[in-house]
């Protein structure tokens, strides 16, 4: 989850305050930041609306490019 972690420092929020936005605990949080926990299909779309990026910014840290062939 590298873009995820890079989001929320780039806006300047503490994992504290998206933890609670998002109703989840800190812990959870640091654990999907750190790769040690993987979130639910449905966190991803909450996590992705909260920030207005895409869930392939949220886990690859980039937007998704279509590969020509």
């Amino acid at each position: 989850m590298i873009g995820l972690k890079n989001i929320r420092i780039q806006k300047k929020l503490s994992q504290q305050k998206v933890a609670m936005e998002l109703n989840i605990s800190r812990e959870a949080l640091s654990h999907y930041e750190n790769g040690r926990r993987e979130p639910s299909l449905s966190m991803l779309i909450r996590m992705s609306d909260y920030f207005n990026v895409s869930i392939d910014y949220l886990i690859r840290g980039e937007e998704f490019k279509k590969h020509s062939d």
